[in-house]
């Protein structure tokens, strides 16, 4: 299809058009709606918040409290605890959309969206072929869109179960069993804690470096009390304050085979996007040897996999990819930025982009 004849099929749509359902997405609509803009919100499950509905693990909770976790003009419930669990999320999206009177367009999947200059907008195309056309397009399918799944030697011929941890609900259909679980973000650390309060026994692979933090300091959140001190002090102060409070409160991870990066965990944050775990209770478990942390996988085997601290192959009933998600907005949004390609693979390069050039607005939140 030509983009006349492109034009002449689409289909305007009056304000801005947000790709994406969840926490953003659904926060995106509300504050245009609050000033009079009209949105149009795209989600192509069918469901709004679909990945906390689906991708979630049973026991899952807000490892922040959550004043910081609620989104614009709606606070969260009073009676809700300080860390809500998913149940209670999902409800308090569902609560926000109908306060804000955000209905979005379910079972829309965004296959391509590239500026037309002619038309001097953003055309949109749908799974199906539908193309809407905007002045404002609203990237707020966040970073999680799409689990990644490394491909290891052997990994087909292993014999037990492979799931992703977007497929994970409860430890308790692994009790007995001898469970691999591969990360060590905050899913692979809570997931191993799941298994072993479920009665499995989970080993724990940990291939980098790692900055692990007491979710809480005397009862006060990790989170908040940087927060507080980021108002006053620079990023590398705070860095070392929370750094050796960890150290007094969780001792020296190092031990435990959790070595910490050079740079300071805000720091980090702040560079490279990587966050730092906050404990929930898994680290009394390594330290009491019930969650083993091991070395990376260099093969996997029929029964199990050999990893690069040992040479035996160790036997597994089951392996747990906490490998994390993968955005999939390189793959249909289509942007050149100062006339030339955009790296959308590259972290960052389109969050709050605008070029006055196109007279129309990207923002990618």
């Amino acid at each position: 299809m030509d983009k006349e004849e492109q034009e002449d099929r689409a289909t305007w749509v009056p304000g801005a058009l947000i790709v994406g359902a969840g926490p953003s997405g659904l926060a995106a609509a509300a504050c245009l709606a609050a000033r009079g803009v009209p949105a149009t919100v795209l989600e192509r499950s069918d469901s709004l918040a679909f990945a906390w509905r689906h991708r979630m693990y049973d026991r899952l909770a807000l490892h922040l409290p959550k004043r910081f976790c609620e989104l614009p003009l709606l606070p969260f419930p009073a009676e809700y605890p300080t860390y809500p669990c998913k149940d209670q999320f999902v409800a308090y999206m569902e609560a926000y959309a109908a306060a804000a009177g955000v209905a979005p367009r379910f079972g829309a999947s965004v296959e391509e969206a590239a500026f037309d200059a002619s038309a001097g907008a953003w055309a949109v195309r749908l799974a199906g072929g539908e193309v809407l056309m905007t002045k404002w397009l609203v990237v707020a399918t966040g970073e999680n869109a799409e689990p990644h799944v490394p491909d290891f030697p052997g990994m087909r011929q292993f014999a037990g179960r492979v799931l992703h941890t977007c497929e994970y609900k409860c430890g308790e259909e692994f009790a007995g069993e001898k469970v691999l679980v591969v990360g060590c973000g905050n899913s692979g650390m809570e997931v191993s804690l799941d298994l072993c309060r479920h009665g499995a026994k989970p080993s724990m692979v940990v291939r980098n470096t790692v900055h692990v933090l007491p979710k809480e300091m005397l009862g006060v959140s990790t989170f908040g009390i940087a927060m507080a001190l980021l108002k006053w002090l620079p990023v590398q102060l705070v860095d070392r304050f929370i750094l050796a409070a960890a150290r007094l409160t969780l001792g020296n991870t190092s031990q435990l085979g959790l070595r910490r990066p050079k740079t300071g965990p805000i720091e980090l944050k702040n560079l490279t996007g990587r966050t730092p775990v906050l404990d929930v209770g898994t680290l009394d478990h390594i330290k009491s040897g019930k969650i083993k942390v091991v070395g990376a996988v260099k093969e996997v085997t029929r029964l199990g996999a050999r990893l690069a601290d040992g040479k035996e192959e160790q036997q597994f009933d089951a392996i747990i990819l906490a490998t994390g998600y993968r955005s999939n907005v390189p793959s249909w949004l289509k942007v050149n930025i100062n006339n030339n390609p955009s790296d959308a693979t590259k972290k960052d390069s389109l969050v709050r982009f605008w070029s006055a050039q196109l007279s129309a607005t990207v923002l990618a939140q």
